[in-house]
């Protein structure tokens, strides 16, 4: 038995099957064309679904989870990426199910990306076992899922922990959104360099001009790449203290590819949450690196379509901040 899973984000179109322990047996991935026409990027869906549908593990495939960048529309099955502008209220689910290869009977279950990745990290990851949790993707965009009391939260329409859209600055550049100061404008990566070019930063030469440039610049002490994840962190920190005022949390898990800069953004990050998070059920929440990494939207998305499809339980053995500190 294996489950199926797609992850959509601005970036990459990634499929995988996973097994019932969680691993990855079978990859297959694509470039998102996300200023192409609606039909370019679900043709590069399509191609992901006709990978996996060639290898032999397929035939065992049991369930099939979508995690897409958002907003997502779980029970209408379709999805409006802010960072893809050709798919508004899109029927990914419809356009999935109609796929020759999958099953008759696997039904396509839709979550958003970030929902997908708490539901990995709570399944096999960081926050296995935790009762109350933010999880964040820091990636091309920001977004964010949560588990509450030892279940993923992912409200009505599947959008709950949407922290990329929490503005933390009135006054802040506009969004694609159509908000003004969301989290997403200061802390993805793409908000990072383009904060990093406008100090006057510019990468080594032939190189281009993405978060992982200013992290090495960062790295090797450029004040001007250092300033960009500063900024970064202390949005991330607002929204997560914001965030833990609301709801209580036990635990902050940060993945995604901006993730990958490790202290470079989590040293900020945690500096700034110690003057934002003040009040006693806030302070002192760990923010920890996702132990999925790259693999937690793919893993997820198969978590999400077992969990459906009855394979397997959430809010086993949860356990509070007292237990996790």
């Amino acid at each position: 038995m294996v489950y199926g899973a797609l992850d959509i984000g601005g970036t990459k179109i990634a499929g995988a099957l996973v097994d019932a322990e969680g691993r990855v047996v079978a990859r297959a991935q694509r470039p998102t064309p996300a200023r192409e026409s609606a039909e370019v990027m679900m043709a590069a869906v399509t191609s992901v679904v006709d990978e996996l549908a060639a290898r032999p593990e397929w035939a065992s495939l049991s369930c099939l989870g979508i995690g897409s960048a958002g907003p997502v529309h779980t029970f209408a099955g379709t999805v409006s990426p802010v960072n893809i502008p050709a798919w508004r209220s899109f029927p990914l689910v419809d356009r999935v199910r109609s796929h020759p290869a999958v099953p008759v009977g696997v039904e396509p279950v839709l979550v958003g990306d970030a929902v997908a990745m708490a539901a990995a990290e709570h399944w096999i990851g960081a926050a296995k076992g935790v009762a109350n949790v933010l999880c964040m993707v820091v990636s091309t965009g920001v977004g964010g899922g949560l588990v509450l009391g030892g279940s993923v939260h992912a409200g009505t329409t599947g959008n709950a922990g949407h922290i990329g859209h929490i503005t933390v600055d009135q006054n802040g550049p506009l969004c694609p959104c159509g908000a003004l100061g969301c989290v997403e404008r200061y802390a993805s990566g793409t908000a990072i360099a383009a904060h990093a070019l406008e100090s006057g930063w510019a990468p080594p030469a032939g190189l281009p001009a993405t978060a992982r440039e200013v992290e090495l610049s960062a790295r090797a002490g450029d004040p001007r790449a250092l300033a960009a994840f500063d900024r970064a962190g202390r949005a991330l920190a607002a929204a997560i203290a914001a965030t833990a005022a609301l709801v209580e949390l036990d635990l902050v898990v940060v993945g995604g590819g901006v993730s990958q800069a490790g202290e470079t953004l989590f040293a900020p990050l945690r500096r700034h949450l110690e003057s934002y998070a003040v009040l006693d059920f806030t302070r002192g929440v760990p923010v920890v690196p996702a132990a999925l990494a790259l693999d937690a939207g793919l893993i997820g998305a198969a978590a999400a379509g077992a969990a459906a499809s009855g394979l397997i339980r959430e809010g086993t053995g949860a356990r509070g901040r007292a237990a996790t500190t």
